[in-house]
């Protein structure tokens, strides 16, 4: 039942394994003229030949996925995820079919962390002995979904999933790439100053940058600069009302995204990161604090440029609703951040970046 969940997933994986694979190799085969292997045509056959093997082989495996018998599943419950895991596995690419009882099912999936799952489960004791296979209705949405089910968090769950783990290697990896790509891309990016300003002033003779308080890591107050794309500064007025007030090299900047160079000097000064939720204004978390459980938990790592749940969602969003699903996604990343997430991250941001200036 996993490798049918995780189908779509695969070929993510292996592109974005290989990538990584290829980037380090490149970089210490061509960048490093002391180093002895050789030659170096050598490596690029071999990721070739690589990236073809590890593709045929998933190509026969999944011909044979396809071809065996859709498995019986029962989900156990209701709400939200319940139903939106019965409308996705409706999907022919999962290889099962919902089924209505427990015992017409192969595979059981329910809420192992609800209130009364022992009970529940229990009472499903008798099924081992039938070799029904059971997994957990949380982490079968997130595989398939890449986002956490809002309906099913519980302090529980987050003590389990969100306490933070040390990840030494991780953390000392990640702020080490945020430094090499940031700093060169920050001080290439120097020139541009120079011309957003001259423009800014033809237009409307404003300033070039506006810099405002931002909720960092575990609520910490940071400074992120950015280019003024507004023709006044008013951080307390509602983002929905502030539309009106864009410039028009303001909304160039925006689709673009230049207008958060400015903060490249905030992730080299270790304020945030390249990866990670997106900063929000102090008096915004508050009031969605109040209004989405668990929304404070996105700080518990510093901010991003880019995060997962930006990929998902290009626009600003103003409801509790739309953001309550961009929380999914970020406990999503706080959960499962690596770094091959954060590349599989930057390659999503750099394709939506690329269809922007193309459109």
């Amino acid at each position: 039942m996993q490798a049918l969940v995780l189908r779509d997933i695969s070929a993510r994986l292996l592109v974005n394994a290989q990538l990584v694979n290829s980037g380090i190799v490149i970089l210490i085969f061509y960048f490093i003229p002391d180093f002895l292997i050789a030659p170096k045509t050598v490596l690029i056959i071999d990721l070739i030949v690589t990236l073809v093997l590890l593709f045929g082989w998933r190509f026969f495996f999944l011909r044979r996925i396809s071809s065996s018998p859709r498995e019986p599943a029962y989900i156990v419950g209701d709400g939200p995820a319940v139903d939106a895991l019965k409308l996705a596995l409706k999907n022919p690419h999962y290889g099962m079919d919902v089924v209505p009882s427990a015992e017409q099912a192969s595979v059981i999936i329910l809420d192992m962390n609800a209130v009364g799952a022992g009970e529940i489960m229990k009472s499903f004791y008798p099924f081992i002995f039938t070799k029904v296979r059971f997994f957990d209705l949380g982490k079968v949405y997130e595989e398939i979904f890449g986002r956490i089910p809002l309906s099913l968090l519980t302090s529980r769950w987050c003590l389990e999933n969100v306490s933070l783990q040390p990840k030494p290697a991780y953390t000392f990896l990640k702020r080490a790439m945020d430094i090499v790509i940031a700093l060169p891309f920050a001080f290439v990016s120097l020139p541009l100053y120079p011309l957003v300003w001259l423009i800014m002033k033809i237009e409307d003779n404003g300033p070039l940058l506006f810099v405002h308080d931002r909720a960092g890591e575990n609520g910490k107050l940071v400074r992120l600069p950015k280019f003024r794309s507004m023709k006044s500064d008013d951080p307390d007025t509602p983002p929905e009302k502030s539309r009106d007030r864009i410039t028009r090299i303001g909304a160039i900047l925006r689709k673009t995204r230049i207008d958060e160079l400015p903060q490249l000097w905030a992730v080299v000064r270790g304020d945030m990161s390249l990866i990670g939720p997106r900063p929000e204004f102090p008096h915004i978390v508050e009031r969605y604090k109040k209004e989405i459980p668990y929304y404070d938990l996105r700080h518990i790592i510093k901010p991003g440029l880019s995060g997962w749940a930006q990929v998902f969602y290009n626009t600003p969003a103003y409801d509790s609703a739309t953001n309550a699903e961009k929380l999914a996604y970020d406990l999503y990343y706080v959960k499962n951040r690596s770094i091959l997430l954060d590349f599989k991250i930057a390659l999503k941001t750099i394709k939506t970046l690329l269809s922007r200036v193309g459109a």
